[in-house]
């Protein structure tokens, strides 16, 4: 078994390496076009915030792989695109409730005296800011976002305002922001969201730190790692990078339905442009002024559970699956999940490590496409399967020091004690949701090779056992861990943004 584990580990170095692996960074060839819009995160749990605990927090990451000094243009969301999060409180895979955020870039032309000559015209600066860039007049861009919740198709259901909201700019540098520092300037943009008689919510969007962690380049080049000492070895090389947050928490009572009372809610963020472009051959002075769009709002991005898109999606399919809705999942992608290339690649590269024989792998429909019974499972005898993020609002949240990063197959005897923070049993997390914390790839790395199928679980509850599945307890990792002490511990969990530069 000691060679099958280091096979392992090092096959699945080799296999998840497409695109940035537990995030959605550049996993399609057409979103790679359009970064603004690519979903690189989607996180979803019952909030652990001290006094919190009614409340879901949601959060969409965007525009990702942002290095910090990418100036003087930072890193506006598209004020072409509509920028959506979707949920499904009945278990068909159709959205009952969707939040819409609808961004504004606005100018604020900073023009000055450059020969203090008052008979001269006055210029326009290059830079982004002339001054304290925590006071608005000293800054020449800023965005502004509308929230809608819309009841019923997202499109065509009944459209509530929930109102307009400013987003902090980028963290330009320690010199910019010199006047307040800049996690306190970005925490007076988190601001309350009525959300009508289910009571209120939270709602932020802005710049994060990057809170997923691989070392990838290392990957990249021919698995330049040692796979048995990554846990000491192992560099995050995405430290240095940020990403653009669209962060909610809302009470539980406005997402569950208040018809059946199940507590099992699904989730997923998409981005839609419009569906035609003209370039303006002569743009005017101005911002945004180099294209007309039009035409009818067209779904570019789309996550739910990670990794699906990068390691479970053929490349042929990428670009479709990004398209698609959930409902439509079982039609036109089930041969990804029923019968899955990464363990039989796995298999192909290393012998020793034998990849699950239970064909088609209703396990991992039961943890990717419906829900393990008892725990994330709608209670809809119609539930329909689908790459969603699923959540028991019930299920109590674990505070951040005690949490296990491995999720829910923590609850697998012996596979939470390979040297992690905490080795308790914890089924709150993922796939039960997604913290922070959660050590996705890890995860679904285990469950692809059968963790699940050495659960102890009864066989109507994950259908296989551990014949089917003779790796299944292997410690796979990636070598890098970032648990939730590492986060916030308050909303929007995510960490404050690294600033482009210092002072001297």
């Amino acid at each position: 078994m000691k060679h099958a584990t280091k096979a392992l580990i090092a096959a699945m170095a080799l296999c998840v390496s497409a695109s940035a692996v537990a995030s959605s960074h550049r996993e399609a060839p057409s979103i790679t076009k359009t970064p603004k819009v690519d979903a690189s995160d989607f996180y979803m749990f019952n909030s652990y915030e001290a006094n919190r605990g009614d409340y879901v927090t949601i959060i969409a990451n965007y525009l990702p792989l942002q290095d910090a000094y990418g100036g003087p243009n930072y890193f506006a969301l598209d004020p072409d695109a509509l920028y959506e999060i979707h949920i499904d409180n009945n278990g068909d895979a159709v959205e009952d409730i969707t939040f819409q955020f609808d961004f504004t870039q606005n100018l604020n032309s900073i023009e000055i005296d450059s020969d203090g000559n008052p008979s001269t015209p006055n210029v326009a600066i290059p830079l982004s800011n002339a001054g304290d860039a925590s006071q608005a007049a000293n800054v020449q861009t800023s965005e502004s976002y509308n929230v809608t919740m819309v009841k019923g198709d997202r499109r065509s259901g009944a459209r509530t305002p929930l109102g307009n909201f400013n987003k902090p700019f980028d963290y330009i540098g320690t010199k910019s922001f010199k006047e307040i520092d800049y996690p306190t300037y970005a925490r007076s943009f988190i601001q309350p969201l009525n959300l009508g008689s289910c009571g209120k919510g939270r709602v932020f969007v802005g710049q994060r730190a990057e809170g997923f962690a691989i070392d990838l380049g290392r990957v990249f080049d021919l698995v330049n790692l040692n796979p048995l000492d990554t846990r000491t070895s192992g560099t995050n090389i995405l430290a240095d990078k940020n990403v653009t947050s669209i962060a909610m928490e809302v009470p539980k009572s406005c997402l569950v339905n208040s018809t059946s009372k199940d507590p099992v809610i699904g989730a997923w963020t998409t981005a839609s442009v419009r569906q035609a472009t003209l370039v303006n051959p002569s743009p005017a002075s101005g911002i945004s002024t180099t294209a007309k769009k039009g035409g009818a709002w067209t779904q570019v991005s789309r996550l739910g559970m990670p990794l699906v898109n990068e390691v479970v999606i053929g490349l042929k399919d990428k670009d479709k699956f990004n398209a698609s809705e959930p409902k439509d999942d079982v039609a036109n992608f089930k041969n990804y999940v029923f019968y899955p290339t990464l363990p039989a690649l796995i298999q192909t590269l290393y012998p020793t490590a034998p990849a699950p024989t239970n064909f088609p792998r209703q396990d991992l429909v039961t943890a990717f496409l419906t829900g393990v019974p008892t725990v994330n499972k709608p209670t809809n005898a119609n539930q329909v399967p689908a790459d969603m993020l699923r959540l028991n609002t019930d299920i109590a949240a674990v505070p951040a020091a005690m949490q296990n990063d491995l999720g829910l197959i923590s609850i697998i005897s012996g596979i939470q004690t390979d040297g992690r923070p905490n080795a308790g049993a914890d089924t709150a997390g993922f796939p039960n949701g997604r913290r922070p914390g959660d050590d996705v790839t890890d995860i679904a790395l285990r469950v692809s090779m059968g963790a699940l199928c050495h659960s102890g679980l009864d066989a109507k509850v994950i259908p296989c056992a551990p014949s089917d599945a003779k790796a299944g307890k292997a410690l796979l990792t990636d070598g890098t861990l970032k648990p939730a002490t590492e986060f916030d511990s308050v909303f929007p969990y995510l960490k404050t943004p690294n600033p482009g530069a210092t002072s001297q």
